[in-house]
């Protein structure tokens, strides 16, 4: 009983402790395989060799556009920028700020894709790009998305701008504290739409950022942004008419790898464009703000897309784990809990680093009962040249109950019976 006693009482000042296992990324495969890892390291064809001004300013690549910047989307990399802080009206680049806005409001419940829209007389009276919504028209989320996403339409975004907070105002201040999380620090919206207004100001830096959180965070976006010509139905009064909407991006056409995402062009504006594009599972923001015309903002964004890519090296480890973990358990009726991964390791490069160099820990932490099946145990930590790149969660495949009095009775006669 004393031995009993002791070892409980051992149990209860065990300090947890962290284990972990080092390995190379090249080192976790039998003699004379390849690694997996090794053969998931993608370079991208290397484009001309550009060069920067002290400010960071691309000074090898001939851009039209007064501002730029190119930002790989998985780690927010900007790789190339041109004047990016330099605040400018973005015109309805404004719109992927209402875009995210509205996928929030689908993400929280607040609306779905089958919500009924109605238009109000303000909403039906903007002009610029539109998709002629008239007073008490309703249509579906879904289908005002495809209308701003689609065809750019001013009166699309306020009549969803008034669904989901009352009133355009009020959306805008919703606008505005979303781009102030995002880092936004030089960006002021004072409507939904992008038309010219004094004060509606951002930089091509904050454009990219929002452009990455709407295509990271809801990549279904995609699904609309990449809708070339698709027809509504307009539905009112005077009876049932059909309207075409047309792609206003018409990089979706003219580069192969474009995914979206939003265009812009007032007097005051000229032409924008937040361009994304994905090739070998890397996603890519090309901005370009106050281009000439439609065309050098197309030229530009395919140019900067291409230099983007072209820097680019991706490691990936589809097997975190090489063979299967355990992590103890403290007051547990069993003494360990096994341990899986449920995702391999994907890391985008831009700095031309030697990516068999990459190496990874596994770190396993002490646990004590009650254990849950499906929590977090330990990671996978992955770290190129002594700096952590990432990680991957280690979760337990089973529970284990904590040892009651009467489990611990259990135990000792299982014992003494073996």
């Amino acid at each position: 009983m004393r031995k009993f006693l002791a070892g409980l009482l051992g149990m209860v000042l065990c300090v947890q402790t962290v284990y972990g296992i080092q390995v190379r990324a090249a080192d976790v495969f039998e003699p004379g395989e390849r690694p997996k890892a090794m053969q998931d390291v993608i370079r991208q064809e290397d484009p001309e060799q550009m060069n920067r001004d002290n400010s960071g300013n691309l000074t090898g690549l001939e851009l039209s556009a007064e501002s730029a910047v190119i930002m790989e989307a998985s780690g927010g990399q900007v790789l190339l920028e041109k004047n990016a802080d330099e605040k400018k009206p973005p015109a309805s680049v404004t719109k992927v700020m209402t875009l995210l806005l509205i996928f929030d409001a689908l993400a929280d419940g607040t609306i779905t894709p089958d919500t009924e829209v109605t238009t109000s007389e303000y909403a039906a009276s903007m002009g610029g790009s539109q998709v002629f919504l008239e007073a008490g028209e309703k249509q579906t989320v879904d289908t005002m998305i495809k209308c701003i996403a689609v065809a750019s339409a001013n009166d699309a975004c306020v009549a969803m701008a008034e669904k989901i907070a009352g009133s355009e105002p009020a959306f805008v201040e919703k606008m505005n504290q979303r781009s102030a999380g995002l880092g936004m620090t030089n960006t002021h919206f004072v409507n939904c739409n992008g038309l010219d207004t004094e004060g509606h100001l951002t930089t091509a830096r904050d454009i990219a950022l929002m452009s990455r959180e709407l295509i990271t965070k809801y990549p279904q976006i995609e699904d609309y942004s990449t809708i070339w010509m698709e027809n509504i139905t307009h539905t009112t009064a005077k009876g049932s008419s059909e309207f075409g909407l047309s792609n206003t991006n018409k990089l979706i056409r003219q580069y192969e790898y474009a995914t979206g995402l939003k265009t812009g062009s007032t007097s005051g504006a000229k032409f924008c464009l937040s361009a994304t594009a994905r090739k070998d599972g890397v996603n890519m923001i090309a901005v370009v703000m106050a281009e000439p015309d439609s065309k050098t903002r197309i030229k530009d964004a395919i140019a900067m897309l291409n230099y983007g890519f072209g820097k680019c090296s991706i490691y990936q480890d589809e097997k975190a784990l090489e063979k299967i973990v355990y992590a103890e358990v403290k007051h547990g009726m069993q003494e360990k809990a096994k341990g899986e991964t449920l995702e391999g390791f994907r890391y985008v490069d831009t700095s031309g680093s030697d990516l068999s160099a990459v190496e990874k820990e596994v770190q396993i932490q002490k646990q004590t009962a009650p254990v849950k099946k499906g929590d977090q145990i330990g990671e996978v930590i992955y770290r190129l040249n002594e700096k952590t790149i990432g990680s991957v969660p280690v979760y337990a495949t089973e529970g284990v109950g904590e040892l009651t009095f009467g489990g611990a009775f259990l135990k000792i006669l299982e014992e003494m019976m073996v």
